[in-house]
């Protein structure tokens, strides 16, 4: 009986975290003038004008990620994960676009994944000059604990 309770209890838990998921990539795609695309687990593909490629993955905590081909990533590709950055973690969008240009800049300079720390929440971005995906910033809230 107590097994039963319990897995009850982990669906109504999960149910529940995938509808606030929801709730944040709609929202998302509302705000970026994108449509939320497929679902796979965790994860929820946003389609966006031009070529960012953005994607929320609920976990602990929500985690957005923007993906981009080109050799640099456009102002469009900043202000979209900016904006995402405000649904996600609550940051200003131009204060958060300032800090992922900063962790953007870092990656490219030091050649190396860049990770800033503020407020509660983390950017981080990694360059690549030779592969499909030239840059991959995500922004999240740091867990608690």
């Amino acid at each position: 009986m107590l097994r039963l309770a319990l897995a009850a209890l982990l669906l109504v838990s999960t149910a529940a975290q995938a509808d606030e998921c929801d709730g944040l990539a709609a929202r998302i795609a509302a705000a970026t003038g994108g449509k939320v695309a497929r679902r796979q687990g965790p994860s929820i593909d946003i389609r966006v004008p031009g070529s960012t490629k953005l994607d929320l993955t609920c976990r602990a905590e929500p985690i957005a990620q923007a993906a981009s081909g080109d050799p640099s990533p456009s102002a469009a590709y900043f202000q979209v994960l900016s904006i995402a950055t405000e649904i996600v973690v609550g940051e200003r969008a131009d204060a958060a676009q300032a800090i992922l240009v900063r962790a953007y800049e870092t990656a490219l300079r030091e050649r190396r994944k860049s990770f800033i720390q503020q407020n509660g929440w983390s950017a981080s971005c990694y360059t690549d000059s030779a592969g499909t995906i030239r840059t991959l910033c995500s922004v999240g809230r740091i867990p608690p604990g």
